[in-house]
């Protein structure tokens, strides 16, 4: 698991390579990638960074994806209640998350549920997903 920060990474640098040139936004799709995992108190992944060292973007994107995971339904787990996902986002502030983001994060929650309502799972979808995982 604790791979997928660095091959996420080496996946879009060789999609990078070949193209032949760099691309704006593919340098920040690696930031992210790469970064993520890091927390805000350095107990993070893949390199331990804290604070202002991670990245913005992955900054950013730490608290996206574990608001994700957290309320989102998976083949082996149903989503958590949004105010759910909301209260250990604001836990987290400080520790795992940048304390700027998470403060971001609560002034936009309406939209954040509102996002997550629209591109819900349906049952039909994790059916499929069942499926295919055999």
């Amino acid at each position: 698991m604790k791979t997928h920060t660095t091959l996420g990474r080496d996946a879009i640098e060789h999609a990078e390579r070949a193209l032949g040139t760099p691309v704006a936004f593919l340098s920040m799709a690696k930031e992210i990638a790469y970064s993520h995992q890091e927390k805000w108190d350095g107990s993070g992944y893949p390199e331990g960074l804290s604070g202002e060292a991670i990245p913005v973007s992955a900054r950013l994107m730490a608290v996206a994806d574990v608001y994700d995971a957290l309320i989102s339904r998976r083949v082996y787990k149903e989503g958590m209640s949004h105010d759910a996902a909301v209260r250990i986002i604001v836990d987290g502030k400080g520790s795992h998350f940048d304390p700027d983001v998470v403060e971001a994060f609560i002034g936009l929650r309406d939209e954040f549920r509102t996002i997550a309502v629209r591109f819900h799972d349906t049952d039909a979808d994790m059916a499929k997903k069942k499926a295919q995982l055999g």
